[in-house]
């Protein structure tokens, strides 16, 4: 078993005022770098999902795949898929590019949640709900998801309905908080300084 992972950074920040999310500091370092911080320790190899000029990752020693029609996450996970296979993966662990708390048994988890579903997919969840971007996705289920995508289809728990996607559970509910907004932000920075 060979598990990558991929930082979904292709969203458009409209509520961060149009900046580039993976790039906009959190506590003097890009929200990126503290999501890469949490995942890059449970994986063999990190992918950044991400459209547009791929240098602005430089810096941070990961492969940037782009989609090939964006339409969401799925189509980041989709890039994902297909370049980890070509690398030999068997598994690729997603999640959005500002998540800067996951937790540190993250891939294990997930991956224990995935042995109950037929398909091996399985989400994070926490008592709040389903957090479908963070995942565990077998390399396999790329042909499927490729077909989904073609039809049309974009939201990711009807794929994964479709696939039997179990569910790993989390107790800490700040594990999975997305900064989608300035507010979120400050709100992070204050619980990095509390930790700190």
């Amino acid at each position: 078993m060979r598990v990558f992972g991929v930082i979904l950074a292709g969203g458009e920040g409209r509520r961060m005022a149009g900046r580039d999310k993976a790039l906009v500091p959190l506590a003097g370092r890009p929200l990126i770098a503290h999501v890469l911080d949490r995942l890059e320790p449970q994986v063999e190899r990190v992918l950044i999902s991400a459209n547009g000029d791929p240098g602005r990752f430089l810096g941070l020693g990961c492969p940037v795949v782009a989609d090939d029609s964006p339409r969401g996450p799925l189509s980041g996970v989709l890039a994902a898929l297909t370049a980890a296979a070509g690398m030999g993966a068997t598994h690729v662990v997603s999640t959005p590019v500002d998540t800067p708390f996951l937790p540190g048994d993250l891939v294990p988890q997930l991956l224990l949640a995935g042995e109950g579903s037929t398909e091996g997919l399985a989400l994070a969840a926490d008592a709040s709900g389903d957090h479908p971007a963070t995942a565990i996705w077998p390399v396999d289920l790329a042909p499927a998801l490729s077909g989904f995508l073609a039809a049309g289809e974009a939201k990711v728990m009807r794929f994964a309905a479709a696939h039997d996607a179990a569910r790993a559970a989390f107790p800490d509910p700040r594990a999975f908080l997305n900064l989608n907004t300035p507010e979120d932000l400050a709100a992070a920075e204050a619980l990095l300084k509390g930790a700190a």
